[in-house]
């Protein structure tokens, strides 16, 4: 297929638009919002929007073009599928729908790293999506600096559009349509912003192995000698939480790849869950919801006009989208060295995971193609128990290719880079959900200090007799009885029973990447020594 076009195409739309808003800054798209009557002011100065119907992302309604380059490559039991032809036609329809309004442009970087970067245009005709981007991409002229060589990439955003199943190819009028081999994406049906966001992620999720790129969806901070460490973990775990630690500058809070020169960031801000957002707990990300410029997803607002964290009257996947330099401590130009340590967060409401274990390579594959935490009991509409959720590399949807391509690249970054894994529970001790508690924070926090720092390198451990992994005896400051939860419960057969049920869960899991595999010693991968 010859080069596609890219700037005949955003030149096109920009051409036919009523208007062009062309890379504003964040005063001229935070006055255009208001003016569109598309959002409101925070007392502090923030933008305040509301998603609509789609108050999270819709998986069931991402589609990818089946064709030459993708017919061989992407796991499509994981993806849905969509013709060339079909696309074309979106392609040419929401162009035409576009044609006449009023359109903003932001041109923007994805990935610190100049040689394995991608130019980014987003046209869209919100105010609040143009400024969700931008504060959530690499903005030119800043901290990074810009490839001549990146690859160009163009999204539409049209939220307002319906796609037509018997047109379009779509489920429903809803469709995040990706075109891989020209890199081009077609957003329409939804206003939730983080379809923009997950749609770079999944291109560079597509094209990075071929580059020899391990892409991950995680956060990343430096340690005292500009080592990183890598925080995997679904939604609810703590990932954004821990990674911020005024001791350790942020690389970025989401979305990293790991080349063979380090880590860097795809991204240039973040999009942190607020619910129950606590200015004790996490006081740097509580100061970024106070800022102009933040755009808070679906977050109430109180008589006085400041967030309601705790209120999830909408959706309890409240975010607040805000550039990373607005952090106190942050990794200059957003990139690190080797990974010395890479840690695997859970939420495990079944209360039987330890809060800290140590793995080997092996296990720690294993975990990253299980990618486990739990939903609890309140959360969604018909869950009454906690529910085990499995997301292949903790971020399943955004993975185009098999788990397993990027677990072997994973394995194989573990063996040369020596870097120690770490499984590491946020969830419940003392029982499940309903039963026991949740681990306090600062327990988990030295918990992980302890990990990161190399205070545990030698210290005394015991053998889990059912996941194969090490747990420490004692770490400084917290409670002994915490690391064995079978002592933390009541009834010990009780722990044992929900234990042996949890390994099952992982089992028959894992049972869709080929023959199964022991959660004690991890999936038969060929590692590199071999």
């Amino acid at each position: 297929m010859p080069a596609f076009d890219h700037g005949a195409l955003r030149d096109e739309l920009a051409g036919n638009a009523a208007s062009l808003s062309d890379n504003a800054i964040a005063p001229a798209l935070v006055a255009a919002a208001l003016g569109q009557g598309e959002s409101v002011l925070t007392a502090d100065g923030a933008l305040s929007v509301r998603t609509g119907a789609f108050t999270g992302r819709s998986p069931k309604d991402k589609f990818i073009v089946r064709d030459a380059l993708t017919e061989d490559k992407v796991w499509w039991d994981n993806s849905g599928a969509l013709s060339p032809a079909a696309f074309d036609r979106l392609l040419g329809d929401v162009r035409e729908h576009l044609a006449g309004q009023a359109l903003f442009r932001q041109d923007l970087l994805a990935g610190a790293d100049p040689r394995h970067q991608y130019d980014v245009t987003v046209l869209t005709p919100s105010a609040w999506h143009a400024l969700f981007i931008r504060n959530l991409l690499i903005r030119r002229g800043e901290a990074v600096p810009a490839s001549p060589d990146a690859d160009p990439v163009t999204i539409l955003h049209a939220p307002h559009f319906k796609a037509d199943p018997a047109r379009h190819g779509s489920r429903t009028e809803t469709l995040i349509a990706l075109d891989m081999s020209r890199n081009l994406v077609v957003i329409a049906g939804t206003l939730y912003a983080g379809e923009i966001k997950k749609s770079v992620f999944s291109l560079f999720n597509f094209h990075a192995p071929a580059r020899n790129v391990l892409p991950m969806h995680c956060s990343a901070n430096l340690g005292p000698d500009g080592e990183a460490a890598l925080f995997f973990g679904l939604s609810g775990t703590g990932k954004t939480t821990l990674s911020n630690d005024p001791a350790r500058p942020l690389i970025g809070d989401d979305e990293h790849g790991w080349s063979e020169d380090g880590v860097f960031n795809l991204e240039g801000g973040c999009y942190a869950k607020t619910v129950k957002l606590s200015a004790t707990a996490e006081p740097e990300i509580h100061a970024a919801t106070r800022r102009f410029g933040t755009v808070l997803e679906n977050v109430i607002l109180d008589a006085n006009s400041l967030p309601a964290f705790d209120d999830v009257t909408l959706t309890e996947n409240t975010r607040a989208a805000y550039p990373i330099h607005v952090l106190p401590s942050i990794a200059r130009g957003s990139v690190g060295g080797t990974p010395k340590s890479v840690v695997f967060l859970t939420a495990d409401a079944f209360g039987v995971l330890p809060p800290l274990a140590r793995l080997t390579p092996e296990q720690a594959v294993y975990h990253f193609l299980s990618g486990y935490t739990a939903k609890v009991a309140g959360t969604e509409r018909g869950i009454t128990e906690p529910q085990a959720t499995f997301s292949a590399c903790f971020g399943a949807p955004f993975m185009p290719l098999h788990p397993v391509v990027y677990g072997q690249m994973l394995a194989e970054r573990l063996h040369r880079s020596g870097a120690q894994a770490w499984l590491l529970n946020t969830g419940w001790t003392g029982g499940g959900y309903g039963v026991g508690k949740r681990i306090d924070i600062a327990s988990t926090r030295r918990l992980l200090t302890a990990a990161l720092d190399g205070a545990l390198d030698h210290a005394d451990m015991r053998f889990d007799p059912l996941f194969g992994f090490e747990v420490p005896l004692s770490v400084p400051g917290v409670d002994d009885s915490l690391l064995d939860p079978r002592r933390t419960w009541a009834d010990p057969d009780a722990y044992d029973a929900q234990a042996t049920r949890l390994v099952e869960l992982f089992r028959n899991n894992f049972n869709k990447f080929g023959p199964d595999a022991d959660p004690r010693a991890g999936p038969r991968l060929q590692m590199a020594a071999e």
